[in-house]
């Protein structure tokens, strides 16, 4: 079967669909959920995207809506809860934690 590719709204780098953390904007709530079915963006799983992401605002003007303090915390805390790999070197929990 045909990999489908997404490409990640922070550093624009295309993906497997699988590799990356999907946020979703609910129809017609206009709700901002890490799941779900309506408009949907994709980020990398690396904490440097995350922080690049809610620096701009890119998740928000992706989605059109106002992303609230709660997803962005729900993201970190995926991203502790594994260890990141980012430029060929593991990126630990602690780590991570502390770039919040």
């Amino acid at each position: 079967m045909k990999t489908n590719y997404r490409r990640c709204v922070s550093c624009r780098k295309v993906a497997p669909k699988t590799d990356l953390l999907r946020i979703v904007r609910v129809f017609p709530s206009r709700a901002v959920q890490l799941e779900g079915m309506g408009r949907s963006v994709y980020l990398c799983p690396q904490s440097s995207c995350l922080e690049l992401a809610q620096k701009k605002d890119r998740l928000g003007r992706s989605l059109k809506a106002v992303v609230s303090p709660e997803i962005y915390q729900r993201l970190w805390q995926h991203l502790s809860a594994s260890d990141t790999i980012v430029g060929g070197t593991i990126v630990e929990s602690a780590i991570a934690e502390s770039v919040k």
